[in-house]
């Protein structure tokens, strides 16, 4: 029996904020909620959604749970929105709908310096990953890491207190989006040319994703993952995207490292059609394809190709890891429908 889906505003509609494809995107949400809609519907609008969500300086975590929690009118959903990340950037909704209605008179960002060198490129092509150096200011990664602390309720040098539970904690993630440090980190140039060199081109869209914390390991505290994994479907072939996350203090290989399987991207293919058929590629022992775990300084940007297997690592040292998830993405990203 086919789906009978109910009436949308369009994406044109705009309220308060005047953000276009907003009123649709909350319309869509609540039927969802209500059962009133399958939730893989208008699955061809799930970059426009995420792209929306990344103008306004929402988690896509934390707009879904408020939604499926509180079931807001539209005018309390754009309340909400102000209150948790406040009002969009004019030029942002500007560039926002322009590509929403369709206007192919969007003025071309201004090229900037490069930042990933001739070497950096061919690394990037053998080894699916980069380090972008400095990318962000120590002394800014140190505001952001005392920042953290401070919403966590733990201090820095006391190892005793790293472990305390909070609401926001969900393993080592910290579901944390907003904060002007985490937004100026977000918008480092150095970071952002990176990306448009590796995506060659400039009309990317930054995302707002949290931070992460990852105290050492203790008795009845064991790491808690996630270990090697993919984000994306890894049916063939697998399209080209990104992911990218920025240290904020020094990181040892020991100290819970980022790990991935460097070049992964050049031989998953084969990989998998080695697999017995009927082989489900996610149960396998990922960990016999050679991880490495990356070692890097406060302010180094790792960007890694998706269709790397990655995580992070048990953290065996003596100080915890901190972390932000950084990463750049135009809207007409292409994706695999079949999730594999």
């Amino acid at each position: 029996m086919n789906e009978v889906i109910p009436e949308i505003v369009p994406s044109t509609s705009t309220g308060q904020l005047g953000v276009m494809h907003l009123e649709r995107y909350w319309n869509k949400s609540v039927l969802k909620r209500d059962g009133k809609l399958e939730q893989d519907s208008f699955r061809d609008e799930w970059r426009i959604d995420t792209t929306l969500l990344s103008v306004l300086g929402l988690g896509l975590e934390q707009t879904m749970v408020y939604v499926y929690r509180e079931n807001p009118s539209f005018e309390e959903f754009e309340n909400w929105i102000l209150a948790t990340s406040g009002a969009p950037d004019a030029k942002t909704v500007a560039k926002f709908n322009g590509l929403v209605a369709g206007n192919d008179d969007e003025t071309v960002n201004e090229t900037l310096p490069d930042v990933l060198t001739n070497d950096d490129l061919a690394f990037w092509d053998e080894n699916g990953y980069v380090i972008v150096r400095n990318a962000v200011s120590r002394e800014d990664c140190n505001q952001t890491v005392e920042m953290m602390c401070s919403y966590l309720g733990i201090e820095r040098n006391t190892p005793a207190t790293w472990y305390n539970d909070h609401p926001s904690k969900q393993g080592i993630m910290v579901q944390l989006f907003q904060h002007p440090l985490l937004g100026q980190n977000r918008r480092s140039v150095k970071i952002q040319r990176a990306y448009e060199q590796l995506w060659k081109r400039t009309d990317l869209w930054v995302n707002t994703d949290r931070v992460g914390f990852n105290p050492p390991e203790i008795p009845g505290r064991p790491f808690q993952g996630p270990r090697l994994h993919w984000d994306v479907s890894i049916k063939l072939p697998i399209p080209f995207g990104t992911q990218g996350i920025l240290y904020l203090a020094d990181t040892a290989e020991n100290q819970g490292a980022f790990t991935l399987v460097p070049g992964f991207q050049n031989r998953i293919e084969d990989w998998m059609k080695s697999l017995p058929p009927g082989t489900d590629p996610r149960t396998q022992n990922l960990y016999a394809l050679g991880p490495k775990p990356i070692a890097a300084g406060a302010g180094d940007f790792i960007i890694w190709h998706q269709a790397l297997p990655h995580g992070s690592s048990p953290n065996t040292s003596a100080l915890p890891r901190f972390v932000q998830y950084i990463n750049y993405a135009p809207i007409d990203e292409e994706e695999n429908e079949e999730w594999i």
